[in-house]
């Protein structure tokens, strides 16, 4: 009986290889490290042969884990062929989606909600993180797409849109301006201190968070003031006076290299939620 290379396997086999390390390729085939190293174990048993050697904290390929790597990707790559051939252009496995805290909350019960309705064999991984993250991600094939703040010169923006001060305005009569940011590195926060020191305006930082909803709450609570876009979208309405001028911040959507065509339709329209933001 010929043995059969299952193809679970062979795509995180794979995954180990282009990411460089079992706790990368978790995040491209979606298991824990430890399923994954029982996988390669199976593997292994599969071909009985050993495919990694360790070389101190690395894994590295033997002669016979490069000949299987080889195989693998045609099977692979067959396999998904045959796959398209029968579902058209359906997407059927993950989709990594990143998002900064601002996009999360509109997003995640809009447009990705109706994209798993429509999607219903899409495996869809959302990372919440900040835009350095976010892009690093991306860029090391660890997410699909992204929808992230930016420069407003970022030739990836979908729209252009002003910072805006907001909390009571009561808060501006202190001698002592109290502020709540999120923690570095942010946008948002670097334009509000410059902002502020330029002015000359004395502040303390009242509260500093990773969270958007701590943030607001702090907002909401009178309790400081911070620096946001329309987004933010606190029970206080945006102080219109009082304040130093901030800049300008551009929602900027980037997409990985040759995306599958649903990845590029679920990235269209998140380029269109971006606009109506």
């Amino acid at each position: 009986m010929p043995t059969n290379l299952p193809t679970e396997l062979l795509r995180s086999f794979v995954a180990i290889v282009d990411s460089g390390s079992m706790l990368k390729a978790t995040e491209r085939v979606f298991v824990t490290q430890s399923a994954l190293s029982l996988q390669m174990k199976r593997l292994e048993e599969t071909v009985l042969t050993p495919l990694f050697h360790r070389d101190g904290r690395r894994l590295v390929l033997t002669p016979a884990g490069h000949a299987l790597l080889v195989h693998a990707r045609e099977i692979l790559d067959l396999n998904d062929k045959a796959v398209v051939a029968l579902t058209g252009d359906a997407l059927i496995g993950p989709v990594r989606v990143g998002l900064v805290q601002d996009f999360a909350e509109t997003l995640l019960s809009g447009v990705l909600a109706r994209f798993t309705q429509l999607n219903p064999e899409v495996q869809l991984h959302v990372r919440v993180a900040g835009s350095p993250d976010l892009l690093d991600l991306l860029s090391g094939d660890r997410l699909d797409v992204v929808l992230c703040m930016g420069a407003p010169d970022d030739n990836a923006a979908v729209r252009v849109a002003p910072m805006v001060w907001h909390g009571d305005a009561a808060l501006l009569e202190r001698p002592v301006l109290p502020l709540a940011i999120l923690e570095p590195p942010c946008r948002f926060r670097d334009a509000a201190l410059a902002a502020l020191e330029r002015d000359g305006r004395p502040y303390r930082v009242a509260l500093e968070t990773p969270s958007l909803s701590a943030l607001r709450a702090a907002v909401e609570a009178g309790l400081a003031v911070t620096c946001r876009t329309a987004l933010f979208r606190p029970r206080t309405p945006p102080i219109e006076a009082g304040l130093p001028a901030v800049p300008q911040v551009a929602y900027v959507r980037r997409v990985g290299p040759a995306p599958h065509p649903s990845i590029a339709r679920l990235s269209d329209l998140m380029h269109a939620a971006a606009l109506e933001l």
